[in-house]
């Protein structure tokens, strides 16, 4: 009903019982006594911000009235804004709806330069609050006039990306930072990928160089020694291990201290530890549960805008949220639904998709709808902390879809379900009996399109191919792909249509047979218009994900032949982050003793060029390596302890003589330039690096790494890195005289000659590196006259107290130089007489 339809059904009402009171006593219903009819004046008003501002720029138009609304849900409707330009042409903006507070506001770019003026309507309405019904006048505001000059308006400057060494938390202000700060939130193991794709986005800073921060040892781990000769201990593989669902949050990692086995019947706990610096900041006991992932969500509503961190402990169907700060409990949940493995929503909200094809309905189900429920509060869980909730309410909603849709879902992207039937899983005996085809399906799942069947398509490989298994699907580049396994090749279909796009490609190395068509190995991934290919043999292939061209691959050799059954490392994908290509090696049952050299390794994704690489052993059954604030947290096998990976910082040191110098003397600067990351503070390495740990080129970086960390041999051609050295004389003046290089214990020195005389400012400066951020230090000294020549005291001019002799006149002394010449030539003639008197006789 209409409010002014309402306003005339309340006046005839009322005029009629007026009308019938002289014939009737009644008493008028209460209902008209508790909402009394009123009319209310109102002051629509206008601003526009900022004023001045340059032509072309965005500028916001707030509009409203003075009034609010009781519920946050209700606004006032129809408001419009009348707006002149500097040349007397009118526009219209609107209409407006405006939330609670009785406002909104609109963005405008003035195209013109000169003054704009700006009129607010409001039409008159009705509103209803509990004890009167309200009608609302018309109003219009006053002309409220914009400056529009030629000149632009500045706004807050972009801060740049740090230069030097950084740490959480990260001041708001630093808006840009979001790109070297993200989290790991979905734990890195065997059975997670394909909803991941490897991709680990906001990580430019991800590293260019093996530099080590820190280790932690999480269990006995390394080689047994004594009477066991060359065995070491267990790393979890195969089905016990270790690292797994770890988690990155604001800088933290988080990772649970003991293996899954046992659950809850025997002791277990989440430990909290600073990604950069190593240390554990608390360790707690969820009641023996496991951390099983993460989330970090953004919560924008009328009260409240902010993110919100989680830590998850699930079982079943139910779910536990703990503080990431402290290990608290929040608040729990009960009757998750289950269904495909979750993703998160636009703000970091949980979904999970719910498919049920034998009875034609599927569900999404949201993390914060469950708490929250249908009626928004306006806070996040603000006097609910401590409660467990019925997850039940979180089904946001329920589609009706397509019966007997075969196989099980595949992957949930951000916008489709890609099912199918597949050999890993339901269609194994299917082949052995002679049956190749796969289907797949694919759901719609955006807004306004939930449930509805893209295609629904059979395809059948060859015999040849010995069958086919989907591994991996991209939203961006609109593909899912299939691997062929005995042929180990690769095909691409439509995620529009079902129809094959390309492929196949070559063939693999014959061992990829063994992992091309399974994802759970975590050997494919589509990033960035490339298809990344590894595999047993150890051979990364990367394509064009458009077409499928080849478009370079890697070889991962062992130089020193410890793999038995090939020429090359077998490779699992760690992640993709920031156009480079992070792999480990890892084996489901690995011999022991374990082939020594295993790599970890670092290729630039557009060349396949090594950028690095060092010896870290991975995992099959544990966590694989994760990526957050642009730092890598991995755990290696080979000694059961977690490495933390990325740029350290340094230290740079400079001393000069503390005396006086003569001009024109050599003056020699030197310093020392360390690595003084957590690590290096450990007492195993200050034991071994008294004086510090030198600081070295990146070219050394990771074998010098592997022996600081590990032990293993001090690489003979380490070498050190550049110093800068500056100078600013007495007269101000600045001058960068030289560079000199760090040798391999960490020392450098620079001599030159000053040329004035005071007191010398000199700089050494460390810029840094792909490893170490940049570090300076600055030193004094004092340049003094140089020394006039000096006479003998005993032939020393004795002070003549008598009238200066005449110029042209010679001095009246004769110098000990004189002496000793007037000698020796009386000598020699004497010598020459004898020789000549000699001669005669």
């Amino acid at each position: 009903m209409e409010k002014n339809e309402k306003y005339t059904r309340i006046s005839t009402i009322v005029l009629v019982l007026l009308l019938t009171a002289s014939a009737i006593s009644v008493t008028l219903p209460s209902v008209i006594a508790q909402n009394p009819v009123r009319n209310k004046q109102t002051y629509a008003f206008c601003t526009v911000t900022p004023n001045p501002i340059g032509v072309n720029q965005q500028a916001l138009v707030w509009v409203g009235i003075s009034d609010y609304l009781f519920a946050a849900s209700d606004g006032w409707e129809g408001i419009t804004v009348t707006v002149t330009n500097p040349a007397g042409n009118q526009d219209t903006l609107g209409p407006y709806r405006t939330d609670s507070t009785g406002s909104t506001g609109s963005m405008f770019i003035p195209d013109m330069v000169g003054t704009y003026t700006f009129q607010t309507h409001f039409p008159a309405q009705w509103y209803n609050w509990s004890q009167a019904d309200v009608w609302y006048e018309a109003s219009s505001s006053d002309v409220f006039e914009l400056t529009v000059t030629a000149e632009q308006r500045e706004y807050y400057p972009d801060m740049p990306l740090p230069n030097e060494y950084w740490s959480r938390p990260i001041d708001a202000q630093l808006r840009g930072w979001n790109t070297i700060s993200g989290n790991w939130l979905w734990g890195a193991s065997l059975n997670n990928y394909p909803y991941w794709n490897f991709i680990a986005p906001y990580n430019e800073y991800a590293p260019d160089s093996g530099h080590i921060l820190w280790t932690k040892p999480i269990t006995f781990g390394g080689l047994a020694g004594g009477a066991l000769g060359p065995h070491a201990y267990d790393f979890g593989d195969a089905y016990e291990g270790y690292f797994l669902n770890s988690v990155i949050i604001n800088g933290v990692l988080f990772y649970n201290r003991f293996q899954s086995g046992g659950g809850t019947r025997v002791e277990q706990e989440v430990v909290a530890v600073d990604l950069k610096s190593g240390e554990e900041l608390w360790a707690r006991n969820w009641n023996n549960t496991q951390l099983s992932f993460g989330q970090v969500f953004y919560w924008d509503s009328y009260n409240v805008h902010g993110a919100y961190a989680y830590l998850w402990s699930t079982s079943g169907s139910n779910w536990n949220a703990y503080d990431p700060a402290t290990g608290r409990w929040v608040y729990g949940l009960k009757n998750v639904p289950s269904g495909s493995t979750h993703i998160y929503g636009p703000n970091g909200e949980i979904l999970i998709y719910t498919v049920n094809s034998a009875a034609g309905w599927m569900t999404m189900w949201n993390s914060t709808l469950a708490v929250i429920g249908p009626v928004d509060t306006g806070s996040w869980i603000r006097n609910n902390k401590g409660l467990i909730f019925d997850a039940i309410q979180g089904i946001q909603w329920n589609k009706t879809i397509p019966t007997n849709l075969p196989g099980r879902v595949m992957s949930v992207l951000s916008d489709k379900i890609i099912g199918g039937t597949d050999d890993q899983w339901s269609s194994h005996l299917a082949i052995l009996r002679g049956d190749y085809s796969q289907t797949f399906w694919c759901l719609n799942i955006e807004k306004g399109h939930e449930g509805e069947l893209l295609f629904r398509k059979t395809w059948t490989p060859s015999p040849e191919d010995g069958g086919s298994a989907f591994i991996a699907a991209s939203a961006e580049e609109g593909i899912f792909l299939v691997a062929l396994k005995a042929t180990r090749q690769l095909v691409a279909l439509s995620l529009e249509t079902g129809d094959q796009l390309w492929g196949p490609t070559e063939p693999q190395l014959p061992v990829d047979a063994f992992t091309i068509a399974n994802w759970r190995r975590g050997v494919t991934s589509i990033v960035d218009g490339k298809v990344i290919s590894g595999g047993m043999g150890g051979r990364v292939h990367t394509y064009d994900a458009q077409n499928g061209n080849l478009l370079w691959y890697y070889d991962a050799v062992d130089e020193h032949t410890e793999i038995l059954w090939g020429d090359n490392w077998p490779l699992y994908l760690s992640f993709v982050a920031n156009g480079k290509v992070y792999l480990h090696h890892a084996e489901h049952s690995p011999i022991d003793p374990m082939p020594r050299g295993a790599p970890f390794i670092c290729l630039d994704l557009e060349t396949g060029n090594e950028v690095w690489k060092m010896s870290i052993r991975g995992v099959h059954w544990g966590g694989y390596p994760i990526i957050g604030d642009s730092t890598i947290a991995l755990f290696n096998g080979y000694d059961n302890r977690i490495y933390s990976i990325g740029k350290g910082p340094s230290s740079t040191t400079i001393v000069a003589p503390q005396l006086g110098i003569a001009k024109g003397s050599t003056v020699t600067i030197q310093g020392k330039v360390t690595d003084i990351s957590p690590g290096t503070q450990e007492y195993a390495i200050k034991a071994r690096f008294p004086e510090g740990v030198p600081a070295i080129s990146d070219a050394a970086m990771s074998e010098w790494m592997n022996y600081v960390y590990m032990q293993l041999e001090r690489p003979a051609d380490a070498t050190g890195v550049p110093v800068k050295i500056e100078i600013v004389d007495p007269n101000g003046e600045y001058a960068w005289i030289g560079t000199a290089t760090t040798d391999v214990y960490g020392n450098y020195g620079y001599s030159f000659r000053p040329q004035v005389e005071g007191q010398y400012l000199i700089i050494a400066t460390f810029e840094g590196s792909a490893s170490y951020y940049g570090s300076t230090s600055t030193a004094y000294f004092a340049v003094d006259p140089a020394p006039t020549p000096s006479t003998p005291i005993d032939t020393q001019e004795p002070i003549d107290t008598q009238p200066p002799v005449d110029a042209e006149e010679p001095a009246a002394f004769i110098t000990t130089e004189v002496a000793i010449i007037a000698a020796v030539a009386i000598s020699a003639i004497i010598g020459v007489a004898a020789y000549w008197i000699l001669r005669r006789k």
